[in-house]
């Protein structure tokens, strides 16, 4: 095992401690020995946005962030603290729902890269970022995140396939059957069961609200898109038990990549 750089003693982290991984609760000296044995990070990225009234703004905050922290614990890989803010619509289109906030795309991409920059100095190697919001000029923000020599992988939990698990098509749903599932599953209390109300529209429609090209939500909708009185804590356990799988091939393949250049 390496010592670490500056010559420091430092602890392993344990797996059954939820803060073993956890950037913010590491003193350096251990985040340093453990990026000596394992260069890999893994970082979720946000939203705050309208999901209807039934589902808190951060959504997309809360899934990513939470799927993070189970991967994280059961591959023993070090997390960043979520960046809780993405890519929302423009102002005076999306942002008529109280309390939802978002960046330019440059202003995101800047950010990602300034992190990346600090985090490959520090000697990460290979960094995996997860998201959970699919507006397009957001994915752009992360995907044209540049290094110098570490490798970026972006986990868009949106193109994990899961129609096999819900009733409705999740592409054509916004705050609907998937997000609510998913919500049941990991935060119940945060769910307002008692608002929940489906608002059906034509399929073209939401594709083109939630990519971000339809000026306005559709009229009458509350933020809400699709049917989220389908959704169940299981179909959003068996969602997550899903995306657990995927982004765990992404840190292993990572594990990969990491012990091809050493050797």
């Amino acid at each position: 095992m390496n010592e670490p750089r500056h010559g420091r003693s430092a602890r392993k982290p344990e797996k059954g401690n939820p803060d073993s991984f956890a950037l913010e609760a590491l003193p350096w000296p251990e985040v340093e020995a453990h990026l000596d044995r394992d260069p890999r990070l893994l970082f979720a990225v946000g939203a705050l946005e309208q999901h209807g009234p039934h589902l808190p703004l951060g959504v997309n905050l809360l899934i990513a962030q939470r799927l993070v922290e189970e991967v994280s614990r059961e591959r023993g890989v070090l997390r960043a603290p979520a960046l809780a803010y993405g890519v929302d619509l423009p102002r005076h289109r999306g942002h008529r729902f109280a309390g939802t906030a978002g960046l330019r795309r440059k202003t995101l991409h800047r950010a990602v890269n300034e992190l990346l920059a600090d985090w490959e100095d520090h000697g990460v190697e290979e960094l995996i970022v997860v998201t959970a919001h699919r507006y397009e000029p957001h994915l752009d923000a992360l995907l044209m995140a540049v290094t110098a020599e570490a490798r970026t992988t972006v986990v868009n939990l949106r193109s994990i396939p899961v129609g096999d698990i819900l009733e409705g098509d999740p592409d054509t749903e916004h705050g609907g059957e998937l997000e609510t599932s998913l919500l049941l599953h990991l935060e119940p209390d945060r769910v307002r069961t008692e608002q929940i109300r489906d608002f059906v529209t034509d399929p073209a429609t939401v594709r083109r609200y939630v990519r971000g090209r339809a000026p306005t939500p559709p009229p009458g909708s509350r933020g809400c898109l699709g049917r989220p009185s389908r959704a169940t804590p299981e179909k959003g356990g068996r969602v997550f038990r899903r995306y657990v799988e995927i982004l765990s091939r992404e840190v292993l393949a990572a594990e990969a990549n990491v012990a091809r250049r050493s050797g």
